[in-house]
């Protein structure tokens, strides 16, 4: 079927005005029935992607609609691959801290850098050097259990 361009450029600005998910695959249904286009003709005219088009059909015909799972979606945190390391961090760390100066904070200073950290993963909890995460990881890792990396504070003399 040939589709004027007026009609392609209505149907693809309605289809942007839509939210992601099932409402818009409902959309995409709902068009292609009513123009009665296949797939391959759909993908051609309006740029959908096919694996869209195949499960917006799908729920069309079944009546169920398929649960996208975008907060799945992406790459794993360290923790999930290695479940002992946030616990092997604070061992490790927990020798080397030091509470805040002033008392005022109820922060932990830590004496060791990322890289030493990770050192002394592999030394001392057996880990080898491609298991473990890269150093900036391994320095978000203590960002996020909360100890930060700070100087020693040695006897300041006070101020007269």
């Amino acid at each position: 079927m040939d589709v004027p361009p007026e009609l392609r450029d209505l149907i693809l600005r309605t289809a942007a005005s839509v939210p992601l998910g099932a409402r818009r695959r409902g959309y995409v249904a709902d068009a292609i029935e009513t123009l009665g286009l296949g797939q391959r003709q759909a993908q051609r005219l309006f740029g959908w992607g096919r694996d869209t088009i195949r499960k917006a059909l799908h729920e069309r015909r079944s009546g169920l609609t398929c649960i996208d799972a975008f907060r799945r979606r992406g790459r794993k945190p360290a923790e999930a691959h290695l479940p002992r390391l946030l616990d092997d961090i604070r061992d490790v760390v927990g020798d080397h801290l030091q509470a805040d100066p002033t008392l005022r904070t109820p922060r932990l200073y830590c004496r060791l850098t990322a890289p030493e950290v990770r050192r002394q993963l592999i030394a001392r909890k057996g880990y080898t050097d491609e298991q473990l995460p890269s150093v900036q990881t391994i320095s978000l890792k203590l960002n996020a259990l909360g100890f930060r990396l700070r100087k020693v504070a040695k006897c300041r003399p006070q101020k007269r």
